[in-house]
């Protein structure tokens, strides 16, 4: 029985939300003895084999209940059957902290395990709410509660240091009661049980539900899962103690890490999930397992010391994967995993729409016994081999064959169906056999804009401008949220030795600059990703990523001890704020006419700048108090006027997290992508032949690129030439000047041109560098400072209008583009293909600027390593404005320039053209 087409939208959201949230819960106490799990050890004493034992018996209970748990909630509903197991694996996790022995903690653990079986529950509960071509998407964002278990990662181990095991068991356990009374209130029973209810029909026998189980389609399809699923929740278990044994790490810093794992492969199950609507759950899972046999290779070496005889005698080398090298290929491998989860949930609800509990609740199964089975085999392989990398070996050989498997079924399949035939084939080998599946229309309404034209004066007024205008609130606070990512490590750096760590300047100015380095490379291929996968799937996913530099700074800056190495790559992490910005105002463009895109972009763009001020206003003050608690960790004791004081440098990433999550959910839920936008990233690449936007990379280099590297600089570079004034408390108003100019003076360049307001800003700007320049030359003088620091206010004022005044060039140049490139296309076609490029050109060019958060902190620590001063670098800046100044004039404001009659209102000379024959 498929769900009524009747169904609201609200309701579908609100199932799909809870559900998602419920499933995190549970998730994070079906793995909970992936932590609690080592202190029990250590009391205990396990060996390698016990300890496999304990944290795989919770996934052996929540797997084998699933295909019970999938039949029932088809019978009577996943409302009542999600809140029941929610309250039962609370009351067994509860139970747990009375354990003492190893046989009861082995009993306890088998109930906890039932949170593992609300997977079942959810899948058929959610997949009932949406139609066939949307499920893959739905089902994807619930799996994605899969990130309970970095949830637990995150968060267990501090009240596991402060307060002992047992209390993890309660909290988590007061935690699943909280949510089931939250999700019995607030959902209503799924659409398919409803209708069944109105009509009187009696649910069928739970050993119909089973029929389908005889297919030996399914039972291939569940392996393929065991892999993908429960090698997953297996290394969710194991790395924690992988890495405390083979790196030496805390258990906190070894949770951390292993979240690279577990986040990815839990988050990504969305996209995964969209790929599969869009590409194919075969091609997905065909990259799944390439990915992952490459990755359990490269993790499977072992530490191996070599000795090659030479010429000159003997050479020995070591070869051993560092723990960079290792958190880096754990994400990839997490990564590709929740893509092959996606895909394999993809077809279950299609091919099997009447049985999605009992399909669903075997495949689950069959995974989730490889969360037991795979923990058991690791100790086993431990003991047996001595190599802790045999985990690893295992897993390559489980890759291996399930990809040669897949390849040769589907060769076979390929070898006997030829035309028609072939085109009409399963996309997975498993299906073969299986019901043909259900088609249905493409989506007309919704979040997906099919029907989108701003510059029809009545479509805007009584339908553009209100959705133009929600996506455009939804963007800005997560735009905001990445600036202050991105430029954390402005503020951050400043107080490291402070709290203990001892780097040099040109070190402290490297951890400055690098964000700007990947924020800025990353932009270049953000730039082109809305028209490609959707502007609303894109900022969510986008907005989610912050969260991995935003909790491992937290993490980091707590021991002074932590590597250098690790703060670099944290703080190229942060780059991912920076990307956002090119993929956020390319989404935005599409959304407004032509005489309000000027204004639009410069609201999204300068209070979005809002970021960099916000940070470095809140996190000065955030980090002098314990917000958190006993979660936040403990604080570190520095010189202050009145002796001693504690800060939470921590804070400095931590205070984003709740943030980054209401904004990544409010993107999911309110945010539209327009259908007429898509564009392959082949179509977009064109503007690389246009020579307008060459030239726009270097003006808007010239704005934005001076704005976010003043942003990234100017605390360091105050503490250094004034000492003595505590710049932390000014260095807000920079950037806070520099968003509200942007914000605010979208106008001046909608009335009077942008072109125009370009060449006075470049004007303001080589005044400003005079002024700092200057200053910096009388700095012994007690009025130094306030000149110096009113220089860069004039720079951030400028920069801000400038940055405005750019972006509204952008549409406008390639509009009049558009009339020369295609003379004989109609106005509606070059007006949309002109949309496009300048959306692509918007991102592209602020990839290129962004490189200034990095050239300019790092020119400032060039020019003092070399010279002693940071003048030589402004001297260079001040000729670089010189430049821009002068393009801005020849190619457009001068007379004949491109712009220069339509900012001026001069209408164009008629071109006059033969008549065409009759």
């Amino acid at each position: 029985m498929q769900p009524s087409r009747d169904v609201s939208a609200a309701d579908q959201r609100t199932a799909l939300a809870m559900s998602t949230v419920a499933f995190t819960v549970c998730f994070a106490v079906w793995t909970i003895f992936s932590i609690v799990g080592i202190r029990i050890r250590q009391d205990l004493g396990l060996s390698d084999t016990q300890f496999g034992l304990l944290v795989g018996t919770p996934i052996l209970t929540g797997s084998l209940i699933r295909v019970a748990l999938g039949i029932w909630t088809d019978l009577y509903g996943g409302r009542i059957v999600f809140t029941l197991t929610m309250l039962a694996a609370a009351i067994a996790t509860f139970l747990l902290t009375y354990a003492t022995t190893y046989p009861q903690f082995l009993i306890a653990a088998l109930g906890v395990g039932i949170a593992g079986g609300s997977f079942a529950v959810g899948v058929a509960y959610v997949s009932r709410w949406y139609p066939p071509q949307k499920q893959g998407t739905a089902l994807g964002i619930f799996g994605a509660g899969n990130v309970g278990a970095a949830v637990t990662k995150f968060l267990a181990p501090f009240v596991l240091v402060a307060f002992g095991w047992q209390m993890v068991a309660q909290a988590w356990a007061a935690a699943l009661v909280v949510m089931a009374v939250v999700f019995f209130v607030t959902t209503k029973d799924d659409p398919v049980l409803a209708e069944r209810r109105r009509l009187g029909i009696r649910p069928k026998s739970a050993w119909l539900e089973l029929e389908p189980l005889k297919n030996v389609q399914v039972w291939r399809f569940s392996l393929y899962y065991f892999f993908v699923f429960g090698a997953f929740v297996a290394l969710a278990l194991w790395l924690p103690q992988y890495l405390v044994k083979v790196y030496g790490l805390d258990i906190k810093s070894a949770g951390m890490i292993a979240a690279f794992f577990s986040v990815p492969a839990s988050l990504f199950r969305a996209y995964g999930g969209h790929l599969s609507d869009v590409y194919g759950a075969r091609r997905v899972m065909y990259w799944t397992f390439l990915v992952s046999v490459a990755a359990t290779f490269v993790l499977s070496y072992p530490p191996t010391d070599y000795v090659v005889q030479g010429i000159h005698g003997p050479m020995a080398f070591h070869m051993q994967m560092g723990v960079v090298g290792f958190t880096l290929t754990i994400f990839v491998l997490g990564f590709f995993m929740a893509l092959g989860k996606a895909a394999v949930y993809k077809h279950i609800p299609v091919y099997y729409p009447n049985n999605v509990g009992a399909v669903g609740g075997l495949v689950g199964m069959i995974g989730g016994l490889g969360g037991f089975v795979l923990p058991l085999m690791f100790g086993v392989l431990n003991d047996l081999t001595g190599l802790w990398t045999s985990c690893f070996m295992l897993l390559f050989i489980l890759a291996t064959g399930a990809l040669a498997w897949m390849h040769f079924a589907i060769r076979q399949m390929e070898r006997e169906a030829t035309g028609q035939t072939l085109e009409t084939l399963p996309q997975l080998p498993e299906m073969q056999g299986m019901p043909a599946a259900i088609a249905a229309p493409a989506p007309v309404k919704g979040a997906i804009l099919t029907d989108w034209r701003p510059e029809d004066p009545g479509f805007w007024v009584s339908t553009g401008r209100a959705i133009a205008r929600r996506n455009l609130w939804l963007s800005i606070p997560a735009l905001l949220l990445s600036f202050a990512i991105w430029q954390v490590w402005s503020v951050v750096v400043a107080k490291l030795p402070l709290v203990g760590f001892k780097f040099t300047t040109d070190e402290l100015f490297w951890l400055a600059a690098l964000p700007g380095l990947t924020g800025a490379t990353l932009r270049i291929f953000y730039s082109f990703m809305v028209p490609i996968f959707g502007g609303r799937l894109w900022t969510t996913l986008t907005t989610w990523s912050l969260i991995i530099p935003a909790v491992g700074i937290g993490y980091a800056v707590q021991n002074p001890d932590t590597p250098y190495v690790v703060l670099l790559i944290l703080a190229l992490l942060c780059g991912f704020g920076g990307g956002n910005f090119a993929s956020s105002m390319a989404n935005i463009s599409f959304f407004f006419p032509k005489k309000e895109k000027g204004n639009a972009l410069a609201l999204n763009a300068g209070l979005g700048n809002l970021g960099v001020s916000v940070v470095q206003f809140v996190v000065p003050l955030v980090i002098t108090m314990g917000i958190f608690g006993a979660f936040g960790g403990d604080p570190a004791l520095v010189k202050a006027a009145g002796g001693p004081a504690p800060m939470w440098l921590q804070n400095a990433g931590f205070i984003f997290v709740p943030f980054i999550v209401l904004s990544a959910f409010a993107a999911w839920f309110g945010m539209n992508e327009i259908a007429s936008a898509k564009a392959s990233f082949r179509e977009q690449a064109v503007i690389f032949q246009r020579k307008h936007n060459w030239i726009m990379c270097w003006l808007y280099t010239g704005t934005f690129g001076s704005f976010i590297g003043y942003s990234a600089g100017f605390p360091l570079l105050t503490k250094i030439l004034f000492p003595d004034v505590n710049a932390l408390q000014f260095a807000f108003l920079g950037p806070l000047v520099g968003a509200l100019s942007r914000s605010g003076t979208g106008w001046l360049a909608d009335k009077y041109g942008g072109g125009r307001v370009t060449i006075y800003v470049f004007l303001l700007m080589m005044a400003g560098v005079s002024g700092v320049l200057w200053s910096i030359g009388m700095r012994a003088e007690p009025w130094a400072f306030w000149a110096f620091f009113g220089s860069f206010l004039v720079l951030f004022f400028a920069t801000g209008v400038g940055n405005a005044s750019t972006f509204q060039m952008i549409p406008i140049i390639m509009g009049k583009e558009m009339d020369r490139l295609m003379p004989a296309a109609d106005a509606e076609t070059r007006r949309r293909q002109a949309e496009k490029e300048a959306a692509a050109i918007t991102g592209f060019t602020s990839a290129i600027a962004a490189f200034g958060a990095f050239f300019i902190p790092k020119g400032y620590g060039t020019s003092i390593a070399l010279t002693g001063g940071p003048e030589a670098a402004l001297w260079a800046f001040l000729g670089f404005y010189v430049s821009c100044l002068l393009l801005t004039w020849a190619v457009y404001t001068r007379k004949g320039g491109l712009l220069h009659d339509i900012e001026r209102g001069i209408a164009p000379r008629a071109t006059h053209r033969p008549a065409a024959a009759e």
